[in-house]
């Protein structure tokens, strides 16, 4: 790579990865998406492999310091640099490859619309890995993450986030494409290119005028926010988040519609006294529920068996927990450490921040609420994990209460950034979503993607809302995991390809 080229090309990528940051939550403006992978594309394309390797991981750096900046606001830095270096291999391979097949096969005319097409399954692909290797992986910041609010978020309705990360990324590699090959024979002409970015947008407007599932039922929730600083860090006294709770959910009784609650919800680590072990605790949820008149879901922390679990209970008033769910994908290295002994070598006193790990849950998320309700629950981050949603519609969820602890994150964007996703979850789901956090943001998100009932955050607060119950099957549920192995099957076959073209010259 000469240097004259590094001059341009190593800035064009660093701000392609730093527009991400106004495309995600909270800045919101969707119609940036695109121009990450453009960028990119621009910064890379006539590069070999290693080349474009390299400036694509200080583009990746880039990209992930600039939006999960939150990751370091109580830990500092070394954990921030350590998971944007980690996921930066990912993204450089996945530069590289695009940069490399893009040189092997030197597309003319059409081909560059179908080039487009397989750079866009690079980049999903390499989304697919970084949210599941290793320990389970980063499952965030893909490319549809930054699509809560925009039309284009019909595409999950079809295929989930993977096939919205795809057009998004298809809709900016042929931007970049044509900005290349605007001119001379080989061009790619503009009404091809107007026909794939046409087709791009015009899907999902047809869907939003078409999505109108028709409910199965209703259900009242009451849905409480605490305003509790429930945060790893927290020096409050033993007792205080739950108090925090109780004292929230007396605004559940000002709503004209709590006499007809069928389900009340907490957040995760709602109650910071388990109830199954302290007769106190149990008490005051006891009482809660009893006033309201129906079961009540929350977070707390429980043990059996020696081994400590991030938990929510449904609670029926004057029987006590009737049914668990246990978080079945904690966070590395915040709720367990994954191989301690090495990693604590390295970072002793973070390693230590987490002296005990939670053990991984085996259970169900599916709460049999009544005879006509079944509610499926999920915690925290799992919102983020595209199998967990699948489970719990397979497991017949009509409603999906993802309940979350945000305040470890003070006044960042994570915590729009994950209701972001809530709301991609309700459309790709076909499920009402009932947002829970202990400071906010607390929402509850319809199956259309609009925003039934919003709170703000870190205030006290409760959303008592009719909420619609579905159990119709969407096309993502259908999907599945269909469209990530499809696109790793595409990388595969243009390695293969290309590498098979070189043998035989």
């Amino acid at each position: 790579m000469r240097f004259k080229e590094l001059i341009w090309r190593i800035p064009l990528a660093i701000v392609g990865g730093l527009v991400a940051l106004y495309a995600f939550p909270t800045e919101s403006i969707w119609i940036l998406a695109p121009i990450v992978p453009a960028m990119l594309l621009l910064a890379t394309l006539g590069l070999g492999f290693w080349q474009a390797s390299f400036v694509g991981f200080i583009a990746s750096q880039a990209f992930y310091i600039a939006h999960i900046e939150w990751i370091a606001l109580y830990l500092g830095p070394v954990p921030l640099i350590a998971l944007s270096t980690l996921m930066s291999f990912y993204f450089a391979l996945g530069v590289g490859l695009t940069a490399w097949v893009y040189k092997k096969w030197r597309p003319k005319k059409l081909q560059l619309l179908t080039f487009a097409l397989a750079s866009a399954s690079i980049w999903t692909f390499r989304e697919f890995l970084a949210n599941n290797f290793p320990y389970g992986g980063f499952p965030w910041s893909r490319l549809a993450m930054t699509q809560p609010g925009s039309f284009m978020n019909q595409w999950v309705y079809l295929g989930g986030l993977s096939l919205l990360s795809f057009m998004l990324a298809f809709f900016g590699s042929v931007l970049a494409l044509w900005f290349l090959h605007r001119r001379g024979r080989n061009a790619l002409s503009k009404l091809p290119a107007l026909i794939a970015l046409g087709s791009v947008v015009a899907v999902p407007l047809i869907i939003l005028m078409l999505n109108n599932p028709t409910p199965v039922g209703q259900k009242t929730i009451a849905a409480v926010q605490g305003n509790a600083n429930a945060g790893l860090f927290s020096n409050l006294s033993r007792g205080t988040i739950l108090d925090n709770h109780l004292s929230a959910s007396e605004l559940v009784f000002e709503s004209p519609l709590s006499g007809e609650i069928d389900l009340l919800v907490w957040p995760e680590n709602a109650s910071d006294i388990d109830p199954l072990r302290d007769e106190a605790a149990a008490k005051k949820v006891d009482d809660l529920a009893a006033r309201v008149g129906a079961p009540f879901v929350f977070g707390t922390i429980t043990s059996r068996g020696g081994e400590s679990y991030n938990s929510t209970l449904m609670w029926r008033p004057g029987i006590g927990a009737v049914d668990y769910y246990d978080k079945t994908q904690p966070v590395p290295f915040a709720e367990y450490v994954p191989d301690r002994a090495f990693w604590r070598f390295f970072a002793p006193e973070l390693i230590d921040l987490v002296p005990r790990g939670f053990s991984f849950g085996v259970r169900d998320g599916i709460y049999e609420v009544s005879e006509d309700f079944v509610a499926g629950s999920l915690i925290c981050f799992e919102i983020a994990e595209d199998s967990i949603q699948r489970d719990l519609v397979t497991g017949g969820a009509q409603l999906i209460l993802s309940q979350t602890n945000n305040a470890d994150f003070g006044y960042s964007d994570e915590t729009f950034q994950q209701a972001g996703i809530a709301q991609l979850r309700a459309i790709e789901t076909g499920r009402a979503v009932v947002n829970t956090s202990t400071v906010g943001l607390s929402a509850i998100y319809l199956p259309t993607g609009e925003v039934l009932s919003e709170l703000e955050w870190y205030q006290p607060g409760a959303m008592v809302e009719q909420v619609p119950l579905f159990d119709h099957t969407t096309p993502a549920m259908v999907v599945g995991a269909g469209f990530d192995y499809l696109n790793g099957a595409v990388v595969i076959g243009l390695i293969a390809l290309f590498r098979i073209r070189k043998t035989r010259r």
